[in-house]
């Protein structure tokens, strides 16, 4: 265990990032997944939908270091390209 007060307050910090950075990673998650169903049911309006509502959550979670910069964009191309096979 942590000895000095600022240890201790470290502690603190990092488990309530921990937290907020596992919500926001399963909500980024679930975004993703969003728009995966939405292809795999071939709804073209509803792909077209949780994409454009997914790309912020990504670029979102990149800005806030959740995942690297080119991971975002890496899964931001890969899904519009997903969606766009439905065209």
């Amino acid at each position: 265990m942590a000895n000095h007060k600022s240890a201790i307050k470290r502690i603190k910090q990092t488990v309530k990032r921990t937290e907020r950075n596992k919500h926001d990673r399963s909500n980024l998650r679930t975004f993703i997944k969003r728009v995966r169903e939405a292809v795999a049911a071939k709804d073209q309006a509803a792909a077209q939908a949780a994409l454009a509502s997914a790309i912020p959550v990504i670029d979102g979670a990149a800005t806030k270091g959740i995942i690297h910069t080119s991971n975002a964009s890496r899964n931001v191309s890969r899904l519009t390209k997903l969606v766009n096979t439905l065209a």
